[in-house]
Formats: structure tokens, C-alpha cells, sequence
């Protein structure tokens, strides 16, 4: 196969159900367009039959790349992956293997491209999950925007299509603690949004459980932000000062109105406002610290077991 224009990478985790649904609409999307396009999938080691399915199917057909990570690493890491072996010239599409991002968008993003975007994301206008997970995602989006140091879109996630130079950027960036959403602005270039209305899922249950979405929001959060360890210098600033406030209060009871104040409640207070603060303050440090012992330890982001290029088979 030559080398292709496109590359579009959907990462799999247990999508034996919908799979077949996602290669129809990917094979008839190659076969509407004029452009060369090559699909990498990543199956993030899954516990069903998707690796058998994907195997079969690189083997019959060249336009698809697949790759086998030796563990499940995660969505962002998988995406990681995919974007390190995409052979596309001129673009990388990032879509979700559950069909809830429309791959058929790309005949609507391309042109954007052409007019010389280098990053169109997708926004999403409405989505189909539940009232507390499109809750979370609002009120998330909206936290993020407001504390990040760089200008992340509001309800835009992983789904976009990004020119090479920007893939090419974002494959040296070395973070173990990846939020791609948050990387990809963060490299810059003339970006758009387009809006979409998010489709549910089509076959199966979400991989994605609330403690990954808190993990993820901890990495958009922590990697793109200096809220947090401010935060914790103003709230000691404040603890000092309600501190102050108490200490001079009790001071000038005792010395102007002859009032005695009681010992215990006073001490109670002070070691649950300088406790509570201290720990707090803990915690905090240790997310930077722990993201910090991740990244010295230099490991490889992903393992790929194997994978299948060009009808070729390699281990």
C-alpha cells in the first residue's frame, strides 16, 4: 500500500459486538472518498475476540493496521500508540472504536484542513448518556476552562482531525500522564471546532468507568493547570489568617472584658482547621509527586505485542 493521506485510529477494548458495525462504515467511507486512507487499530488488550477479528481482517485487507498492545494500558495510552505507527501524510483522524464519534465526519472536517486548520475537533451539541454522567462532563469541562493554562475547547474530546505536523509534535511529547485533548491544544496551530451530536453507543456497555473518568479529569486537571498548588498557598494563607482573626478575638475578651475562654474548644478548632489544611495541602503535592515518580522512571509509554502492516504479520 503506498503511503497513505489519512490515517484514522480507533483504539478497542472488548468491541467484539460492535466491530463489525465499525468496519462497515469505515469500509464505506474508504470507498467514497477520493483519498487514500489507512485505518490503525489498536486493540488495548482485550479479553473477548476482538484481537482474532482484527487479525483476520489486516490479514484480507492492506488499508487496515493493526496493532496488539502485551496489556490494557488504557484509552490514552492506546491512542498514544496509534498515533506513534499512523502513516498519514497529510492528517490523523481520532475516533472512539464504539461509533460514538461518526467517522463519516471526516468528509466534513477534511475540507477545514484544506483551508489550512491544522487541528478541527469535534464539540459535542448533545450527548446520549445519562443525566449524571452528562452532568459530570459539564461541570468538568467547565472547571477545566476555567483554571487551565491553556484555552481547551469546551466539550471536546479525543475525536478530531490533526495535521501531521501537529502528530508529529504531539508523538515527542514524552508525558506518561497523558490527556490528549489537553496536549493537542496545547501545541497550538490554527484550530476550529465543529459541532456534532454525540450517538450512543451501538452495541455493548461503556469501558470507561467513573474511576478512569476521575483519573482522566485528574490528568487534564493536574497536567494543565496551576490551580491546585495555589490553591493549597491561598487556602494556607487563608487558615493563618482566621487564625489571626481568633487569636486577636480572644485576646481582647480576655484583657478588655475580663472574659476567660474555654481551652478545649479553642484547641478542638485549631487542630481540625491546621490538620484538615495540612492534609489537604498532602494530598495535592502528592499528585504532582506521584506524576513526577511516573515520569523519572522513563519506561515505555506502550508495549506492542505484535502487529500487522501491510498484510505482514510481525512479532
Amino acid at each position: 500500500m503506498k503511503t497513505p493521506q489519512i490515517s484514522i485510529i480507533a483504539p478497542l477494548y472488548n468491541e467484539s459486538e460492535t466491530f463489525p458495525f465499525l468496519i462497515e462504515r469505515l469500509n464505506n467511507l474508504m470507498d467514497s472518498v477520493q483519498e487514500s486512507i489507512e485505518i490503525v487499530l489498536i486493540d488495548d488488550g482485550s479479553r473477548d475476540n476482538t484481537a482474532e477479528l482484527m487479525q483476520a481482517l489486516a490479514l484480507a485487507d492492506e488499508r487496515y493496521h493493526c496493532l496488539f498492545l502485551a496489556r490494557n494500558h488504557g484509552h490514552q495510552l492506546a491512542l498514544t500508540a496509534g498515533l506513534a505507527v499512523s502513516k498519514g501524510s497529510e492528517a490523523v483522524m481520532v475516533i472512539d472504536g464504539d461509533l460514538q464519534d461518526p467517522p463519516e465526519l471526516l468528509t466534513e472536517f477534511y475540507p477545514y484542513l484544506k483551508q489550512g486548520y491544522d487541528v478541527v475537533y469535534a464539540v459535542r451539541k448533545q450527548r446520549k448518556e445519562n443525566f449524571v454522567k452528562r452532568s459530570a462532563y459539564y461541570l468538568f469541562y467547565r472547571l477545566l476552562k476555567s483554571i487551565a493554562y491553556v484555552d481547551i475547547p469546551l466539550d471536546s474530546g479525543d475525536f478530531a482531525l490533526m495535521s501531521r505536523r501537529v502528530v508529529n509534535i504531539m508523538n515527542k511529547m514524552p508525558e506518561e500522564s497523558r490527556y490528549l485533548r489537553g496536549m493537542r491544544t496545547w501545541v497550538g496551530f490554527k484550530q476550529i471546532g465543529v459541532e456534532y451530536a454525540r450517538e450512543e453507543r451501538h452495541a455493548g456497555e461503556s469501558k470507561y468507568s467513573f474511576k478512569q473518568l476521575f483519573n482522566l479529569a485528574y490528568s487534564g486537571i493536574f497536567n494543565f493547570s496551576e490551580f491546585p498548588i495555589k490553591f493549597v498557598s491561598r487556602l494556607g494563607v487563608f487558615s493563618i489568617i482566621v487564625s489571626l482573626i481568633y487569636f486577636i478575638s480572644v485576646l481582647i475578651k480576655k484583657y478588655y472584658f475580663q472574659e476567660v475562654i474555654e481551652g478545649f474548644p479553642a484547641l478542638l478548632f485549631m487542630i481540625i482547621l491546621f490538620s484538615g489544611v495540612q492534609l489537604f495541602a498532602l494530598g495535592v503535592l502528592g499528585e504532582y509527586i506521584l506524576r513526577v515518580f511516573f515520569q523519572s522512571k522513563n519506561r515505555p509509554l506502550f508495549i506492542i505485542k505484535s502487529e500487522i502492516h501491510n498484510k505482514e504479520f510481525v512479532e
